[in-house]
């Protein structure tokens, strides 16, 4: 998957000088293209002013959402660890579930790619849809009900798939049109990414409701809900009170990939958090 054109870069020495770093901890995130994207955003938020954060868009002109543009661009996600690890980024996070199983690709072909751009580029690298599968590996999580939510259903159908290839047993999954909140997947698609403020928590309940005796509940994709005060948010914002009335861990996927970057850096994030990121605070 890996480019081999892709000039071979040595990280530039002066970027393990801390004296010529404009932050003591540097994060990279890339996004999907078309898409102005929270994470960046939604991680500086929960940071302590040690750490700086950019972004950066692949350019994929004609790109449509379907898993034949993700697949066939594998070579971007490359490009942007090189330019993000040549600009001192300490750590390069990838935004969108999706990518990890696009190309018919298992658990094992990610953590290889991951592992080989990560050494690559000596900085690492983390893809959103493996940091679903580090998550659950690293609470002992086994047993799992996956709120697909807007996906489409093949890109749900893909989730499940990879996340069976890490072994992790998907007990019930399901998008918004298959817990009965849309008729069809078009209206979802309509929405674009952005929902009613209580979705959130209905749809946690429904999957809930179909796998009972899980051991947390999965969320793939970065949907956003929109608050009393009209801004969408997402589930990082909205965990830790959803987890309070449900009594279940929920692990999103910006939720999962700001947990795998701040435990890169060995930074812990500020603020309430739900329980996967607040496992990181000493205060926990």
């Amino acid at each position: 998957m890996a480019d081999s054109s892709a000039s071979s870069a040595i990280k530039p020495s002066k970027w393990s000088d801390p004296a010529k770093k404009l932050f003591p901890h540097q994060v990279g995130f890339t996004a999907p293209p078309m898409d102005f994207d929270a994470a960046p955003t939604d991680f500086l938020r929960m940071c302590p002013p040690s750490v700086g954060v950019h972004g950066r868009l692949l350019h994929a002109p004609g790109y449509a959402h379907r898993l034949s543009d993700r697949a066939g661009l594998f070579h971007l996600l490359e490009e942007t660890v090189h330019c993000l690890a040549g600009s001192g980024a300490d750590v390069v996070g990838q935004v969108g579930t999706n990518w990890v199983h696009a190309a018919g690709t298992d658990c094992a072909d990610i953590r290889r790619f991951t592992a080989e751009m990560s050494e690559k580029y000596e900085t690492p690298f983390h893809m959103a849809g493996l940091t679903l599968v580090e998550a659950c590996e690293a609470r002992g999580y086994e047993r799992i009900a996956l709120n697909a939510v807007y996906f489409w259903p093949d890109w749900r159908d893909g989730v499940v798939r990879f996340l069976r290839s890490a072994g992790i047993d998907v007990v019930w999954a399901g998008n918004f049109v298959d817990q009965g909140w849309y008729d069809t997947q078009d209206e979802v698609n309509d929405c674009t990414w952005i929902f009613p403020g209580d979705l959130a928590l209905r749809s946690c309940e429904h999957a809930l409701s179909q796998a009972p005796d899980v051991d947390a509940v999965l969320v793939n994709g970065m949907s956003n809900y929109r608050g009393a005060d009209g801004l969408p948010q997402r589930f990082v914002s909205l965990a830790a009170d959803i987890e309070a009335q449900l009594g279940v861990p929920i692990i999103a996927s910006d939720i999962s990939l700001h947990w795998r970057i701040f435990r890169t850096l060995g930074v812990e994030p500020l603020g309430q958090q739900g329980s996967l990121l607040a496992s990181l605070q000493s205060a926990a």
